[in-house]
């Protein structure tokens, strides 16, 4: 897999997932990829980290206490500022219910997991703005 960055920069891609595990693996792969990677543990911690760090990409976990994938991306969607950037969710259920629902919010794609490093860095490629 082609590893370079284009001439426009590094994509800038917030993480959402309220596991440690695939927040961490995420942000080795990305970084990898060349890209700037910001982590959130759940919805609200996006949130709040989406106007400091003005993403270009977000990949969001769908099963989350407090707020989960569909209710941030919904948030995030109705947001003038980020209504444009592309949200790919994550889950690790593959099925179609899931991705329906996931599009009904917004969302440009969907990723199971556990997903591979060219699966990621794939992904931002396909959906970067």
């Amino acid at each position: 897999m082609n590893e370079q960055v284009s001439s426009a920069g590094p994509t800038r891609v917030l993480v959402i997932d309220d596991s440690n595990t695939i927040r961490r693996s995420a942000e080795i792969f990305l970084k990898q990829g060349g890209h700037e990677v910001a982590l959130a543990e759940d919805g609200f911690d996006a949130l709040s980290k989406l106007g400091d760090f003005y993403p270009d990409l977000v990949f969001c976990d769908i099963l989350m206490p407090r707020l989960d994938g569909y209710q941030t991306c919904a948030i995030i969607k109705r947001n003038p500022q980020f209504s444009g950037v592309p949200v790919i969710m994550l889950s690790s259920k593959d099925g179609l219910f899931d991705k329906a629902r996931g599009r009904m919010v917004g969302s440009q794609d969907y990723l199971t997991k556990p997903f591979t490093k060219d699966q990621l860095l794939q992904a931002v490629l396909q959906h970067r703005p």
